[in-house]
């Protein structure tokens, strides 16, 4: 016989009725305290004469932005500004986590290297970063940008048309036409290819125990179906070369000199953490993986690559992304060298409006949706790599 529907009983002796009476209560006082407090400060911001609202988002900013992916001109409004200001901070927030994603990667693996100068060198460089102020190294790069390296008129030449200089970094770029369409999408065909042939190449592994070559054959692929994009677009081969001139560069695309004190200051500084959680994470394999993997006779890079790396990524995910929630918060530390990233627009705002309370809501808003975005894909990424229990 089925048993009998449980009884819900509304009684002061009924545990879950107690249970749900307390976070009532809870609620209750924590949205009174809100509102006090809410009350309050409105109240003193009338009495002193002070504005509040978000009216000024369609006010004209009235100020220039001298770094920006978003064309911006002063006469349009704050909100644009600040829309400008989190697109800088996007940006720099994505370049650091690859960049820092592969320098620390490597660090991480030289640290457990058996050449004593790789592994001497790679400790050195986490023990030094790790243990200097992240704002004090900011400084550092600034100071090497802006004072180090020549004047416009003696720019740096690496590569023909690039110009590395205390004006920034110039390099050419091309010029958008219809026929750069294709090339996206052989690009785009090329990275799904990649995707297809790794994916072949594993499950070839799996079922054969047969190692097939990956890196090369995916770059290849990458290559001939960006090509081959590039060529059915009608091979557009336009680019736009900066030129010297006597007083400065011009044409080209261009990153100031803040944009790359902020961008190689996060990656530095969070790629020796990340060196730490990758090392932590090949350590906690057993050791017995990789005595197993030398008795199948794989090299070490291989039984890195296939055996440790897939297993320590269940323990390298989780503090890998505090590391890149780290990284994008770090980033408001930027206004300290002048590139115009959130913080920096939200001062300018607070100052011409006066509108604090408004302002940092607004920062607060971006960094908590950037935080809570970068937190689902790496949740997502590292439900996919855990272990599939039966």
């Amino acid at each position: 016989m089925a048993a009998p529907p449980a009884k819900r009983s509304f009684h002061w002796r009924s545990k879950a009725f107690r249970g749900v009476l307390y976070q009532v209560v809870a609620i209750t006082l924590i949205a009174a305290a809100g509102a006090y407090l809410l009350s309050n400060t409105l109240g003193n911001m009338r009495a002193r004469g002070i504005k509040s609202g978000f009216d000024f988002i369609t006010q004209p900013a009235g100020f220039g932005i001298g770094e920006s992916v978003i064309p911006f001109d002063s006469a349009e409004s704050y909100g644009k500004a600040f829309l400008v200001g989190l697109s800088n901070t996007f940006r720099v927030a994505i370049l650091g986590v690859v960049m820092a994603t592969l320098l620390g990667t490597l660090l991480g693996i030289g640290r457990l290297s058996r050449n004593f100068l790789v592994r001497s060198l790679s400790s050195a460089y986490v023990d030094l970063i790790r243990n200097v102020p992240l704002l004090l190294q900011l400084f550092i790069w600034y100071f090497l940008m802006t004072e180090r390296l020549p004047s416009i008129e003696e720019a740096l030449q690496p590569l023909p048309g690039v110009f590395f200089s205390k004006n920034g970094l110039q390099f050419p770029h091309p010029i958008w036409s219809p026929g750069h369409a294709g090339t996206l999408i052989g690009l785009c065909v090329g990275l799904l290819g990649c995707w297809g042939w790794s994916r072949f190449a594993r499950l070839r592994r799996e079922a054969t125990g047969r190692i097939l070559p990956v890196l090369l054959p995916a770059m290849a692929i990458l290559f001939l179906l960006t090509a081959l994009g590039w060529v059915l677009g009608g091979a557009p081969g336009g680019l736009d070369l900066p030129e010297k001139t006597e007083i400065n560069v011009v044409g080209g695309g261009a990153v100031t000199p803040e944009f790359l004190t902020v961008l190689l200051g996060l990656t530095v500084y969070t790629a020796a953490y990340i060196a730490e959680v990758v090392r932590a994470g090949i350590l906690s394999v057993p050791f017995g993986q990789h005595e197993a993997s030398a008795a199948l006779g794989l090299s070490r890079g291989q039984a890195l690559r296939l055996v440790q790396l897939p297993q320590a990524l269940r323990v390298i995910i989780p503090p890998m992304t505090n590391q890149y929630l780290n990284l994008t918060k770090n980033s408001s530390l930027a206004v300290a060298v002048g590139y115009p990233d959130l913080v920096s627009i939200s001062n300018t705002s607070l100052n011409q409006t006066g509108r604090a309370i408004e302002c940092i809501a607004l920062v607060m808003a971006c960094y908590l949706t950037l935080s809570l975005l970068t937190s689902a894909a790496m949740n997502a990424y590292n439900k996919r790599a855990s272990i599939k229990e039966r």
